[in-house]
């Protein structure tokens, strides 16, 4: 991740890119969810064109539009916008990354094309080593694996360098907090960006009771929705749910979420006090205070 800002920290929500049910961008909410995000999540730093955001199944046009989009309607808002810029074309790559910097972009962030590529598989805290005079705008990293002795280590012997860590498995950012992580970069701090606020702040004044708690809490919901069967198309469907702003259906080859899902994932939100309902006095709550 390259920027030219403070160091990130905190939430990042992975954003996601509302389509109409035609299949095209619907650039006429993103106003109204950068709002949503701010007012209601308490999520100011965003992440842009990544695989939440379908980033992949758009064209280089429409990633410029919609990382376009979202530094308009995030001016005076946000605190940083992060473009994602990779793509199985280095060229491509390099071509976004030129554009986010036209257009304000506080950072970058790439993933390596992953069809075409080396076989030898290099660790984070590998590829870490002497990465700034490589690339001396180099900031952080956004940690997506389970492996936390491989993240530890990022950690652990870059201590002096002041790089942001940003933790990428949602239900496990407690334990990445611990081993240092500066922040987190996810999908579900769209719509659980206020709980997972909570659990920061706890974190914080080691509360460690009440961390732990909030952390429990957001896993019950993940762990039964990632048994339904969990993607991005579910992610469209629940920040539908939780915010009412319309997602629309995902780009093919990817199928919109299924009715039964939307059902369950809807009374497992409600059960758990994460979606308000006039009928939830008919039902019985569990605790997530």
């Amino acid at each position: 991740m390259a920027s030219r800002k403070k160091k990130l920290q905190g939430l990042v929500a992975a954003t996601i890119t509302p389509m109409t049910e035609h299949g095209e961008i619907n650039f006429s909410v993103i106003g109204q969810y950068v709002d949503y995000l701010v007012e209601e999540q308490g999520v100011k730093n965003i992440f842009v064109n990544g695989t939440t955001g379908e980033g992949l199944s758009l064209s280089v046009s429409e990633r410029r539009q919609v990382a376009e989009e979202w530094m308009t309607k995030g001016r005076n808002k946000l605190d940083q916008v992060v473009i994602h810029v990779g793509a199985l074309s280095l060229k491509e790559s390099q071509e976004l990354a030129r554009h986010a910097a036209e257009i304000g972009a506080d950072g970058i962030a790439v993933i390596a094309p992953f069809f075409l590529k080396p076989w030898n598989k290099v660790r984070a805290e590998e590829l870490l080593d002497g990465i700034q005079e490589k690339i001396p705008t180099f900031q952080g990293l956004k940690f997506s694996d389970t492996d936390l002795l491989d993240f530890g280590q990022c950690v652990d012997q870059n201590r002096e360098r002041q790089f942001a860590f940003l933790f990428g498995v949602d239900e496990q950012l407690l334990s990445a907090l611990v081993m240092g992580a500066t922040g987190a970069v996810g999908s579900t701090y769209n719509y659980l960006g206020k709980k997972t606020n909570q659990m920061l702040e706890a974190f914080e004044r080691k509360d460690f009771s009440s961390a732990l708690n909030h952390q429990f809490c957001i896993q019950r919901f993940i762990n039964f929705v990632l048994k339904l069967g969990f993607g991005v198309s579910q992610t469209k469907a629940i920040m539908t749910l939780v915010s009412g702003i319309p997602m629309g259906p995902p780009r093919p080859p990817l199928q919109r979420a299924s009715r039964e899902f939307i059902d369950e994932a809807k009374a497992r939100l409600e059960s758990l006090d994460f979606l308000s309902s006039t009928d939830l006095k008919d039902r019985n709550l569990e605790s997530c205070s």
